[in-house]
């Protein structure tokens, strides 16, 4: 991992530190949207990974998106969800399993429609780069 990258890791290990000790609505919203802890294992380590990601309700399960604040690349923790069958969240209210698919298109672009209404800097992302953001469904076990 390069600098950027440890840089990176460092700010959402903060975040998430701070997401589980505080009540601050500042920390568990970011572009007015609600915040989960995301815990995933990682592709090529093997070991768990926990970023603080923005999500929507959908069907009974949650809508994480990978804009990486529209760079050119996936977040590394959605690439490592395009491989995990299952994952972990943490809502505040204690961790559950979910079960992990990524959205086909035609869901992918109506939860794309739902992230620019909802989240007040999604349209910003959307015109730094010309990758469509995939988004996954994190349905609770």
């Amino acid at each position: 991992m390069g600098l950027q990258g440890s840089i990176k890791r460092g700010a959402a290990d903060f975040h998430a530190a701070l997401f589980r000790r505080l009540s601050s609505p500042k920390i568990h919203r970011i572009a007015g949207l609600p915040i989960l802890l995301l815990t995933v294992t990682g592709r090529r380590s093997g070991k768990p990974f926990t970023t603080p990601v923005v999500y929507l309700e959908h069907e009974g399960g949650y809508a994480v998106v990978a804009s990486a604040g529209g760079q050119a690349e996936e977040p590394q923790w959605f690439k490592n969800l395009r491989v995990a069958p299952q994952a972990t969240i943490d809502l505040r209210d204690g961790p559950r399993e979910v079960d992990v698919r990524i959205a086909p298109e035609t869901e992918r672009q109506g939860l794309w429609a739902r992230f620019l209404v909802e989240g007040s800097t999604f349209a910003s992302y959307e015109k730094k780069t010309d990758r469509p953001f995939a988004i996954a469904v994190l349905t609770p076990r």
